[in-house]
């Protein structure tokens, strides 16, 4: 499994341009999901070129919730690839002449690959079960980081935890976590990398995190 972080509000790598937003594609065996398109679709397309990934490859595209910092290159990005189906919360309205699955409950979209479904009427993450437990990917974590691990508790044992995490302050809810990577609207980082130095992982445009 790996996940290589196309959007955020800081870059990794120099040479990728940073913007207040969040994007990943994660990639499970054979399949590759666009979690989140940030804000602009042109910095999307731009960083995912640097980054050698085609657009056109992409399978699907999960979508973490409605807020523009996170769909507002979805437009762009589905101009080009003209294939992908789009998975989004229940509360999501907009997209048209697309294959859409709009999900409210806990679900398994693929092997070993679910959502939470939305919770708190707003967002939903994503949930990949690997061997030594599940990873979840967040885009705000508008519902509370505790609520989110809980649901995600559905599917297995979280042990890596990536995204953006909003004002969490609850610390102690990672201590059972073999790694975080805080991203995009995460107010508290350094006092996440300061409590974890050993389970903190950088985020940033261009972070790759093989798992």
């Amino acid at each position: 499994m790996r996940i290589t972080i196309i959007y955020d509000n800081t870059s990794y790598k120099k040479e990728l341009e940073s913007d207040w937003g969040f994007s990943c594609l994660v990639e499970v065996k054979n399949r590759r999901i666009l979690f989140d398109t940030g804000t602009k679709g042109r910095l999307l397309l731009d960083n995912m070129k640097k980054l050698n990934i085609n657009p056109e490859e992409i399978d699907e595209v999960f979508i973490s919730h409605a807020h523009f910092d996170h769909t507002g290159g979805l437009s762009e990005f589905l101009a080009v690839n003209k294939k992908a189906k789009v998975y989004v919360p229940i509360s999501f309205h907009g997209l048209k002449n697309r294959e859409v699955v709009k999900i409210d409950k806990p679900i398994k979209i693929h092997e070993n690959i679910f959502s939470t479904g939305e919770l708190n009427g707003i967002e939903q993450s994503m949930v990949v079960k690997t061997e030594k437990g599940l990873v979840v990917i967040v885009g705000c974590s508008h519902p509370g980081v505790e609520s989110i691990l809980k649901r995600a508790e559905k599917f297995g044992k979280p042990y890596i935890l990536i995204g953006g995490l909003h004002g969490f302050n609850k610390f102690e809810i990672l201590k059972d976590l073999e790694m975080v990577c805080p991203t995009h609207c995460t107010q508290n980082i350094r006092e996440i990398r300061e409590r974890f130095p050993k389970k903190y992982l950088e985020g940033g445009a261009g972070r790759i995190i093989n798992i």
